[in-house]
């Protein structure tokens, strides 16, 4: 299930020429796992989608907590950049 997301970046990768996204936010359940989902394209797009999602091993435990994933965008790249979806909005960057 796609979930927001407080605050997204794109970083330096430990590579020069290399970049990392880094999105961070409140989960509403504590046990809840939260990955970064890159859509599949038959052909590289303008800006690449890479979905916020979280998803639950089990029984929900609800409380808040925080969390921090990051993907490296070697691969996952559109040809002016990406654009991070979270449940209720989207934000572009411009990757080189």
């Amino acid at each position: 299930m796609p979930i927001d997301f407080e605050e997204a970046r794109v970083v330096p990768g430990s590579a020069p020429g290399t970049y990392v996204l880094v999105v961070s936010g409140s989960k509403p359940y504590a046990n809840m796992e939260v990955r970064l989902a890159p859509l599949v394209y038959i052909t590289q797009p303008d800006y690449w989608v890479i979905e916020v999602e979280g998803t639950l091993p089990g029984i929900g435990l609800p409380a808040l907590a925080p969390y921090t994933v990051s993907l490296p965008l070697d691969a996952v790249r559109g040809t002016a950049g990406i654009e991070v979806a979270g449940a209720r909005r989207r934000q572009r960057f411009d990757v080189p």
